[in-house]
């Protein structure tokens, strides 16, 4: 088991570097430059290249970038606050949305598996239809409608909760984005919980447990839903980095300081530092996740960690 784990460590760093060289990459081949201000004239701009290194070649600036990467220091910005360091700029930004992000994701995968496992044990009855179409509508309607809807309704019409973001009520004001945000987890778990959880009902070992006279409560948590919990996993995984990293149309309707908004504008301003170090963190963290999901398979499902053992 361990050298299975090891050796997906392996593998996530190495796919880790090649998606930062592809990334920076990328990102010098495109067009424009951060230094597009009118006012300056082409010495200065080849004195600002060679300030900051720009005018490196740029395997040289792959092997610059990531030895100070792996030290903490992702460089600064050239445009969006100059010569401010990205790690400063991104502590004042990184934990509103993880707060905002993580709440979205926990309503969301909550309220979907409560949804779809209702709508599993009430099959083919009136209840299954609404619960079904509810989860439909939920995937249909885009996170930055249901946004609107909420801040119109909510906020604006109730007054139960202020209009914007700020800082002075962090929780209060990250409850309607992150409702905003927690419909389309909510939709795909529900219909994804819905669809395993009636596969497991039908199941041959499910009948048997029928057969040898085990409470319904006793199939449900131990044979029904700890089948479901293994494909749900990897689904719930990517879109749990996915809320981290912040929905940039939902941060802008209500005004919140967060690095989906933030990674837009680097990219709109060939902030090349801010957007290649924003890219690696996305990275790092989806990658991160899919370790986490390997190595939970192992521990929910003795069948992988036996193909595990097999494979050492």
């Amino acid at each position: 088991m361990a050298r299975y784990i090891l050796r997906r460590v392996a593998i996530s760093v190495i796919t880790l570097l090649l998606i930062v060289v592809l990334l920076f990459a990328l990102e010098r081949l495109m067009p424009g430059t951060p230094f597009n201000d009118e006012k300056l004239t082409e010495e200065q701009v080849t004195l600002l290249y060679a300030k900051y290194g720009l005018d490196k070649p740029m395997w040289q600036q792959i092997v610059i970038f990531i030895g100070n990467m792996f030290r903490g220091d992702f460089g600064i910005s050239y445009t969006i606050q100059k010569n401010l360091p990205i790690s400063t700029m991104l502590a004042a930004k990184f934990p509103v949305s993880i707060r905002i992000g993580s709440m979205g994701f926990v309503i969301g995968v909550l309220l979907g598996f409560v949804l779809g496992t209702f709508a599993a044990l009430k099959h083919n009855t009136p209840l299954d239809t609404g619960a079904s179409v509810l989860s439909m509508i939920g995937g249909s309607v885009p996170s930055y409608v249901m946004g609107m809807l909420l801040l119109y309704f909510i906020a604006y019409k109730f007054k139960w909760v202020p209009l914007w973001y700020s800082e002075k009520a962090p929780f209060l004001t990250s409850i309607l984005p992150a409702l905003a945000m927690a419909i389309g987890p909510m939709s795909s778990v529900a219909r994804y919980t819905r669809s395993e959880m009636i596969e497991a009902m039908n199941s041959e070992y499910v009948q048997l447990a029928e057969a040898k006279g085990m409470s319904k409560v006793h199939i449900i948590l131990q044979h029904e839903l700890r089948n479901v919990l293994i494909p749900l996993i990897t689904m719930i995984g990517p879109q749990f980095v996915g809320m981290i990293t912040g929905s940039t149309v939902v941060e802008t309707i209500f005004s919140v300081p967060g690095i989906g908004k933030l990674f837009v504008q680097a990219i709109q301003d060939n902030d090349y530092n801010v957007v290649v170090s924003l890219a690696f963190i996305f990275s790092a963290m989806f990658i991160a996740v899919l370790l986490l999901v390997d190595i939970a398979y192992v521990i929910i499902d003795p069948r992988v960690r036996i193909a595990g053992d097999k494979k050492q």
